[in-house]
């Protein structure tokens, strides 16, 4: 019996060691495990933008194909998170078009960003944006834990195969600690109506949570990097300019608190703070969109021709202290979309845009050029007066109208006119083309900076750039100067004896109803005033006054001299004093008004004059020789010397005058 009995008991002891053999193999099996966890990488689609990604730092795969055109990047090296994260990617050398995985860092917004060409891929220049972000190799850093799901901005993530409510965010682990998953509850995106909330859980209490643990340091940060980090993303955000509604500054100071087993029960708002941009003051102009509404484009192309209007406005800028932008469509007749001062930023302007339906009909460019000149650019309509009118012509093919006349008034106007030509006429599709070379007679000038020739609807998106760059470069927009606002005006005024007080005055209206005419500042035309007689006057100069009324004014308290005739002298005086202080931009004119034959000889100064480029107009009265007008006058005579019998009657010849300065300004080569 005793025998069993201790049989039995080895036998219970040979199970008892087998099993604690077999349990300790198993806890170090699981702590292997534990020890090397498996990393998750979350994957996401081409068209996700980092900043609808809330995580600071992450890991992430991308799918093939995303070097697709219509994946915005914008910036080198450093991208603005309303960028494609897969397309920057590729764009930076880290991807090609095949995918892959990569790691994802948000930094500051940047007062800038640059466009360029790399990889296959177009990235856009862009002012300025309140977040961004580098990419690199997606290789996980030594001691850093990154999310194996992601935490996006919207109640429906972009993310492929993901409908979870909630995301696990790692806080990198701290040596001699365990790292702990955090809950984060989705945001849900800032709507038109309002800003939408939503509530941050209270998880149960943890032993290790203490109140002293505020919020989770973005991956690879010290806490004082983390503060500087924090705070310039947090400004930047309240300068940028244009905010998507789907985006949020991320990590604000005392937006959300969180550590390991603590969050507040405050509500998180994730409508956007910053103010609108005021625009980008290098850009000051007053644009409109001339853009082919016919038929014939087709409803795809009108999507494409749309898109590319929304990325000009994103890259303009749009604010009341830079470029303005509205939108007339053409068709068989043209039609304002919206005017240059209906939408102020470029959010509201792109949301406009979406909005505007095809006209359908025919291609009549021309009546739309003629619709612009008379109508867009109108005070009421936003036009700003200080700002150059920009009109840019969209064309499918070409145009069912002419445009010659139409754009020659639009040029005279004042309007910088842009064409831009897409899938143009082929040779055997010349025969149709109602105008030949409309682009050519159109354009502000024909020296190729004003035209654009796309080869296909589906290249236009690559001449953003180009064009935004030429539109604000404001010091080459050469239609901006017209006959009335970029001219030095010298008048030199016979005072002699035999004009009398009464005919003096006669002549101070003249030159009074002439100044009129003109725009009259210190960057568009001046005026200054020589009163003769055997001596000279400079009566007032082009620095001395810079608004009409102050001219006017001006010329009223011009006193009559009395004396002798010395029109010579008084050239030369004029040369000396007024149009040697003249600015190299501007024409100078002068207009020299007398009432009878001179005692010196104008020949030589007259030579002098036309030699140093000044275009003279001379105005003949009463007794004034008119073989001495037509020697003082700039070739060919008759066009710039005039007659009249009485001093009463110059008022007749205003319209003349200026009528032959605007001719001649307006018949110079346009290249």
């Amino acid at each position: 019996m005793g025998i069993v009995v201790l049989t039995m008991k080895a036998s219970v002891i040979e199970m008892f060691l087998v099993l604690l053999a077999t349990g300790i193999h198993s806890n170090k099996d699981m702590t292997k495990k534990i020890k090397r966890p498996k990393l998750t990488v979350p994957q996401i689609n081409c068209d996700v933008k980092a900043g609808k990604i809330i995580n600071p730092e992450f890991v992430v795969k991308c799918p093939a194909g995303c070097q697709d055109p219509k994946y915005h990047v914008y910036g080198t090296d450093i991208y603005a998170s309303y960028s494609s994260v897969c397309g920057a990617a590729i764009h930076s050398g880290v991807l090609d078009n095949s995918g892959g995985k990569i790691l994802v860092r948000k930094v500051a917004g940047q007062s800038g960003y640059k466009g360029s060409y790399s990889n296959g891929v177009q990235s856009l220049s862009l002012p300025r944006w309140r977040e961004s972000f580098i990419v690199s190799e997606g290789k996980s850093q030594k001691g850093v834990t990154y999310p194996s799901a992601l935490t996006y901005s919207s109640s429906k993530s972009p993310a492929a195969k993901t409908d979870e409510a909630t995301k696990a965010y790692q806080k990198p682990p701290v040596p001699g600690t365990t790292a702990q998953p955090v809950t984060l509850t989705q945001v849900t995106g800032a709507t038109a109506t309002g800003a939408a909330h939503a509530s941050l859980p209270k998880p149960s209490p943890s032993a290790g949570s203490t109140s002293s643990s505020l919020r989770p340091q973005p991956v690879g940060l010290r806490s004082r990097e983390l503060d500087l980090w924090a705070t310039s993303t947090y400004t930047s955000g309240q300068n940028s300019p244009r905010a998507d509604p789907g985006e949020m500054d991320l990590w604000k100071p005392g937006s959300v608190l969180l550590d390991a087993g603590f969050v507040p029960k405050e509500e998180l708002s994730t409508q956007a703070l910053e103010p609108l941009s005021q625009g980008d003051p290098n850009c000051k102009i007053d644009l409109s969109f001339v853009i082919d509404g016919s038929s014939s484009i087709g409803k795809r192309r009108f999507r494409i021709q749309k898109q590319f209007l929304a990325d000009v406005a994103q890259a303009l800028d749009i604010g009341p202290a830079g470029p303005l932008m509205g939108i007339v469509q053409y068709g068989d007749n043209p039609s304002a979309q919206f005017n240059l001062r209906t939408h102020m930023n470029s959010r509201d302007l792109r949301t406009a845009i979406e909005k505007i339906t095809q006209r359908g009909g025919l291609s009549n460019a021309g009546r739309a050029i003629s619709f612009v000149t008379k109508n867009f650019f109108s005070k009421a309509n936003g036009n700003r007066g200080s700002a150059p009118n920009v009109a840019v012509v969209i064309v499918d093919g070409w145009p069912t109208d002419k445009v010659e006349e139409a754009s020659r008034f639009a040029r005279e106007s004042g309007i910088n006119i842009f064409f831009i030509t897409i899938e143009g006429a082929t040779e055997n599709e010349k025969q149709y083309v109602v105008e030949p070379n409309f682009s050519h007679k159109a354009v502000c000038r024909t020296n190729g900076f004003y035209s654009l020739n796309v080869q296909s609807w589906f290249s236009l998106h690559k001449t953003v750039q180009a064009l935004v760059k030429r539109v604000c470069d404001t010091d080459r927009l050469a239609c901006s100067k017209t006959c009335l606002n970029s001219a030095d005006i010298g008048f030199v005024i016979d005072g002699s004896s035999s004009v009398g007080t009464g005919n003096f005055r006669t002549v101070l209206q003249f030159v009074a109803n002439l100044s009129k005419e003109f725009e009259i500042s210190d960057i568009d035309t001046r005026i200054g005033a020589v009163q003769y007689t055997y001596e000279q006057r400079l009566e007032f100069g082009f620095d001395d006054y810079n608004t009409k009324s102050d001219i006017l004014n001006a010329i009223k308290r011009v006193g009559y001299w009395s004396g002798g005739t010395s029109t010579g002298a008084a050239i030369n005086y004029a040369l000396e004093q007024l149009f040697k202080k003249s600015k190299p931009n501007k024409r100078k004119l002068m207009i020299l008004i007398t009432d009878g034959r001179s005692y010196d000889d104008v020949r030589i100064p007259a030579m002098v004059a036309h030699h140093k480029g000044v275009i003279t107009y001379a105005i003949g009265v009463a007794w004034a020789a008119q073989d001495e007008l037509e020697v003082i006058a700039t070739h060919p005579a008759k066009d710039h010397s005039f007659f009249v019998d009485e001093f009463d009657n110059l008022y007749k010849f205003v319209p003349k005058v200026i009528q032959n300065i605007c001719t001649e300004f307006n018949s110079q080569p346009r290249n």
